[in-house]
């Protein structure tokens, strides 16, 4: 038992049934992610793009990969909440693995892509992410955990089997969580969250200082709000009720009567 128990955690039959579609789209969505995300990073006109609209750039690329191809993969696009998932049960382990690798090779790819089609002169960082000068290497671990945090608290709420009315408004709920985060720390660390999309860019433009920062810091910050989640916020199971609505009760009133009355004229007959 404790083998095939193990042998279903790794995931062995699940892979060997193929699952190159799940793959396929998480490796599209993290191209979109990087060639759209790291697009609003860079300023080909010259002027500086302002951190509003970086913040609606992430977030609105999230929101139309969440759409698109939620339903193929779960959309997890970050290698934070892939961890999570895996940490949690929800994913396993051979699946998890091969999602952090196509996450990477999709940023990576969206990311050359940009760079193939910006101007050399203006491709500067490609959206690299890095700390801010006068923070230490500590605080930008922390702002990259409570990034993390906070936005794997978002997934796993609004994917909650338990809370069906979420999904509809899932993809714009995590998109403006994304949003969220690059509004309060794109001055801090670049407000990545997701170290897929950091690498993509790191690998491109050769900056990799403190780069550990955005591994460490969603990583953990999402596998902390995900056990969290689990364990302490997961919404009940839907319980069916036996429990009579005014309309049923009234409805088998009238049912009672009528056999009452039928039985009457029976006897009377």
């Amino acid at each position: 038992m404790a083998g095939g128990g193990f042998k279903e955690r790794l995931g062995v039959d699940e892979i060997s049934k193929g699952i190159w579609k799940v793959l396929l789209a998480e490796f599209i969505g993290n191209l979109l992610l990087n060639f759209y995300g790291c697009a609003t990073c860079t300023t080909v006109s010259g002027m500086p793009n302002s951190h509003v609209l970086i913040a609606l750039g992430f977030g609105l690329v999230i929101m139309a990969i969440v759409q698109s191809i939620g339903h193929v993969s779960g959309a997890h696009v970050n290698p934070a909440v892939t961890c999570a998932m895996l940490v949690t049960g929800r994913i396993t382990i051979l699946k998890a693995f091969f999602y952090i690798v196509v996450q990477c090779l999709g940023a990576l790819a969206g990311t050359g892509i940009l760079k193939a089609l910006t101007p050399l002169e203006k491709q500067a960082l490609l959206g690299a992410t890095l700390p801010n000068k006068v923070l230490t290497s500590v605080q930008g671990f922390g702002i990259e955990y409570f990034l993390g945090f906070a936005l794997i608290l978002v997934v796993f709420g609004v994917c909650d089997p338990n809370r069906p009315e979420s999904k509809a408004v899932a993809p714009l709920v995590i998109g403006l969580t994304v949003s969220m985060g690059h509004l309060a720390a794109l001055g801090y660390t670049g407000a990545s969250m997701n170290p897929a999309r950091s690498l993509g860019s790191a690998i491109l433009s050769g900056e990799w200082r403190d780069h550990w920062v955005y591994w460490l810091g969603p990583i953990l910050g999402g596998i902390s709000s995900g056990l969290i989640y689990k364990h302490a916020f997961s919404a009940p199971s839907v319980e069916v009720t036996t429990e009579y609505t005014p309309v049923e009760v009234q409805v088998q009133e009238k049912e009672l009567k009528r056999l009452d009355k039928k039985k009457d004229e029976d006897g009377m007959a």
